[in-house]
């Protein structure tokens, strides 16, 4: 009684699997047309601070424009966060469906 339960679920369970695989391999990252590199804060230099990372999730609206940047983490905290949501906003992406998107910048002064 048991298998004949067990293997029509699980042939369900990894159709369901391959589906999904599909359809998160069918949303493709979005493409940027247009990257403006953020700024080294010069109070980051003032401080000493030569490099750090800013992962930030974007809100692409269908014309490719970025509409919001959320800081999701950074690393020193709130140093770059100012720089990468102005250079972000700057950003544009080829024209399709609204869409969020996560990036990551790493800053490193090399003077």
């Amino acid at each position: 009684m048991l298998q004949r339960f067990t293997l029509p679920f699980l042939r369900s369970a990894s159709v369901f699997a391959a589906g999904l695989m599909l359809a998160l391999a069918a949303q493709a990252a979005p493409k940027v047309v247009k990257k403006v590199p953020p700024e080294f804060p010069a109070e980051a230099a003032k401080k000493g601070i030569s490099a750090g990372s800013v992962k930030a999730k974007l809100i692409i609206e269908a014309d490719g424009k970025v509409s919001d940047v959320e800081i999701v983490e950074s690393e020193p905290k709130r140093v770059f966060d100012r720089a990468v949501k102005a250079a972000l906003m700057e950003w544009k992406f080829e024209a399709g469906e609204k869409t969020t998107h996560e990036v990551k910048l790493v800053f490193k002064n090399e003077d």
